[in-house]
This record gives C-alpha cells, sequence and structure tokens, in this order.
C-alpha cells in the first residue's frame, strides 16, 4: 500500500485522504490552518475568518457527482451530511409529481446546503479513520525529491523535518505554491491554462424566521436582466443565500456591497424578491469575491509527466468559478480516482493525467465557454436576441424531457451538444413554441435605468 501525504485539508483534500484511508493506505494530511470545521455550523461559517479559503462563504449548490460519490465511498458522510441539516432537491421536484422513471433520473438531484456542512461530516469522518493521520497547523514550506535520476518527489518538508511518501498529493487549492516549488527545483514548468472571468460575485446570507413561512412556493431560483444575474440559494437549517452576478466593469458594482442597495437591487427580481418577501433575518453582511479565472493546471506536457510521486487535484487541478458550481463535484471525482488507482499513479502518474484530461477537462472547457459568455452579455447588457435558445430555457420548466436534458448537463452527466442534440428534446421545444406564437426572448430582472435609480448619487 502506497504511503500518501495530502496537502490541503479543504473538500478535495478531505475527500482524498478518506478514501485512500478506507481503502487500506497509510495517509498524513497537512492542513496549515489549526482550526476544524465542527459542531457548532453557524459559528464556523459566519465567524471564521478564512482569507486563503474565499468562496467558503460563497453559495453552494452540490451537484450530483458529490452525491454520487459520496454515498458510493463514504455512505456515513452523507447521511451525516443529511442529519446536519443539509436537504436533496430533485430537479424533478418543480413539477410536483415526477414524470415516469427514466434509468439515471435517480441521480438528478442537488444537495443544498453550506459548504461548511460537507467540510464538517467529512473532517469528523477523517477524524474517526484510523489510516489518517490529520496534522493540523502544519503547513508544508516545500518538496523532497530523490537525488539523481528523473525528478521524482519522495515527500513533504514541514519547517525543518521532512516526511517521506510514495505519492504526494497537491489538493491545497487555487493558490498552491506546488507548482513554483516544481520549477525551482528544475523540472519542467507545469502547463497552466488560465482564463480571467471579469464578473464579480456578490452575496448575502438570510435565515428564515422560525415563525414565518419556510418557502415562497414555486419560484425559480434565477432571474436575469441584460447586465446582471441574481440567484437564490436554498441551503440547510432554513438559511438561503441571495446572489448577484455583475460583470467587474460595471460601475455600480462597488454601491452593491451596502446592504441596503444590495437588498433593493435583489428584490427587482422575481427569485430574490419572492424569498426577500419571505420576512427573513439577515445573517451577513455583503460578500464579495472577484478577481476570478478558470484554471487548469496540468503536471504533464507533450514530454510525459513533469514529475512523478506527485499529482494533483482539486482547484490545484482544475480551479472554476462558482457559476455553475463545478469545483466540489470535479473535487471528488478526481479524490475517487485517485483513492482506487493509488499504487498505479505512486508508480507513474501519466494514467491520472490521461484521465483527467479525459473526465474533468470538457468540464472546465464548457465552464471557459459559458463564462466567456457571460462576461461580454454582462458588460455589453445585450438584449436577448435568440428566441429558440431562449425558448429551451424556459420550456424546461414546463416540460420534462426539456428539465431533464438541462439537469444531466447541470449535473455534469452529459454535455449539452449531446443533452439538447436528440430529436425527442427538438420535438418538445418545437411543439412549445408552436403553443406559444407569441413567445419573444426577454429578460425578467430590471433595466439599467431601473437599475441605477437604486445607486445614491
Amino acid at each position: 500500500m502506497a504511503r500518501v501525504a495530502v496537502i490541503g485539508g479543504g473538500i478535495s483534500g478531505l475527500g482524498t485522504a478518506l478514501m485512500l484511508g478506507r481503502r487500506g493506505h497509510p495517509v498524513t494530511l497537512y492542513e496549515q490552518d489549526s482550526r476544524e470545521a465542527g459542531e457548532d455550523l453557524d459559528r464556523d461559517f459566519f465567524h471564521w475568518e478564512r482569507p486563503r479559503v474565499p468562496q467558503a462563504v460563497q453559495p453552494h449548490s452540490f451537484l450530483a457527482p458529490v452525491r454520487t460519490v459520496l454515498r458510493a465511498e463514504t455512505p456515513d458522510v452523507y447521511a451525516d451530511v443529511l442529519a446536519r441539516g443539509a436537504r436533496e432537491y430533485h430537479e424533478f421536484d418543480w413539477f410536483g409529481e415526477h414524470p415516469p422513471h427514466r434509468p439515471g433520473d435517480e441521480e438528478l438531484v442537488t444537495l443544498r446546503t453550506r459548504r461548511i456542512v460537507l467540510e464538517a461530516a467529512l473532517a469528523a469522518a477523517v477524524r474517526r479513520e484510523p489510516g489518517v493521520d490529520v496534522r493540523r497547523g502544519a503547513r508544508v514550506s516545500g518538496l523532497v525529491f530523490e537525488e539523481g535520476g528523473p525528478p521524482r518527489v519522495t515527500g513533504v518538508r514541514v519547517g525543518e523535518r521532512t516526511h517521506p511518501a510514495d505519492l504526494v498529493v497537491d489538493a491545497s487549492g487555487r493558490r498552491s505554491p506546488v507548482p513554483a516549488w516544481l520549477t525551482a527545483a528544475g523540472c519542467r514548468p507545469p502547463v497552466v491554462d488560465s482564463h480571467r472571468t471579469g464578473l464579480a460575485y456578490l452575496c448575502r446570507w438570510y435565515e428564515l424566521r422560525a415563525d414565518g413561512p419556510r418557502h415562497p412556493g414555486r419560484v425559480k431560483t434565477g432571474s436575469a436582466s441584460p447586465f446582471a444575474l441574481a440567484g437564490v440559494f436554498p441551503s440547510d437549517n432554513d438559511t438561503f443565500a441571495l446572489h448577484l452576478v455583475v460583470s467587474t466593469g460595471d460601475p455600480t458594482r462597488g454601491a452593491l456591497t451596502d446592504p441596503a442597495v444590495f437588498e433593493a437591487a435583489a428584490r427587482r427580481f422575481p427569485a430574490a424578491a419572492a424569498w426577500l418577501g419571505l420576512d427573513p433575518e439577515p445573517r451577513s453582511p455583503v460578500l464579495a469575491m472577484a478577481g476570478l479565472d478558470n484554471r487548469w493546471t496540468s503536471l504533464t506536457d507533450d514530454a510525459g509527466p513533469v514529475v512523478t510521486g506527485l499529482v494533483n487535484a482539486g482547484d490545484s487541478l482544475i480551479h472554476t468559478n462558482p457559476t455553475l458550481g463545478h469545483g466540489a463535484a470535479l473535487g471528488l471525482r478526481a479524490a475517487q480516482h485517485l483513492a482506487a488507482h493509488a499504487d498505479r499513479i505512486a508508480a507513474d502518474p501519466a494514467g491520472y493525467h490521461a484521465w483527467t484530461v479525459e473526465a474533468l477537462r470538457p468540464w472546465f472547457d464548457a465552464q471557459v465557454t459559458a463564462d466567456r459568455g457571460n462576461e461580454q452579455r454582462l458588460a455589453e447588457g445585450a438584449p436577448l436576441t435568440d428566441r429558440r435558445a431562449a425558448a429551451v430555457g424556459a420550456c424546461a420548466f414546463d416540460d420534462p424531457v426539456v428539465m431533464r436534458a438541462r439537469a444531466q448537463v447541470r449535473h455534469l452527466l452529459r454535455p449539452a451538444a449531446d443533452a439538447y442534440a436528440t430529436e425527442e428534446v427538438d420535438r418538445h421545444v418545437t411543439a412549445w413554441l408552436a403553443a406559444r406564437p407569441e413567445f419573444s426572448p426577454a429578460h425578467d430582472g430590471p433595466g439599467r435605468d431601473e437599475w441605477e435609480a437604486l445607486i445614491p448619487a
């Protein structure tokens, strides 16, 4: 069994360590933050300063691969996540009555919860796992290399001490120092494909009042204007988040960090207005996140792996901005693959690198394409013009066949080019349009003049 060192104790690092430990590998997990997500979820979520993990306080909806991997590999963790208040939402719940079941429909489930809930459940399981040694407050400061021959990592350095390992997994996140360590050691540089998004995210957390309504009814969770996106993230334990997305160049962006301005703007979108109509209690200031990119960091090039004994996973490998919610899903898929093939990967990581390109890279490319479109549209404030494309989105909320295709794409089960290109989906969209000759693409959010009127002079 390979001895494995995991750098980083986020979702990907915890998941990797746990799955490896349960397959009998001795694992040491190094996390520089001494604090661990624990039993007081609200304290940990609202009052834990985590500057290295800005996405921790942003809203999450965990997609099908998160649920699938946890149920297959760590069913106790999944049960714990539900026990801590997370809720399952099937895409067909929109219709009330589900259509006749088809194979794969059981996967179309979103796990609605804050990130801290999943972190706490994973941390608790890792703490119980006898084969995993968790070293919190331990900052890995470098890698140990085999002397002579092709570059091979044989351990990690923490302070003045070195710790041997047959395989090191870099799960230290989007700010990973590992690429710099490799080039400093004389390795060929990792191949980085980075795309700045030009999008800014702002969110605010709320809690439903104990004596108030629990849900606004049948309301979509997303709305849009030509220059802004708005969304609602129903979450665990009666919490939910509202978020707004604007171009980083939008002149109103700074004003939206004022809670009064943020809420006034959010109320102009039907999705957010419906939830604010429940008179929830605000639980956070407006939390902003920008400077985002989509970045793929490959430890292999045309000549093969730049180093052996080391692979990357999670945001160290594939960092995507939150628009489509891919991060945890892709991170846990990589963790599952690593755990299943650790001995082989320790001997030669080429197969792992090939798997990431085949299994994960297409979703990175899809994210880049979607973000480029959103960035351009929001920056230009352009109206919708493609009638049929708009019809596909609208039709999904009336027609389970189209909703199924939409859900398969959203949950990383099928690429859009496959899911929407079937004769059945085409026929249903065509029939929907024929029944609505008056349909024309339109945003449901505010116009620019109304928006700017909300901003103090």
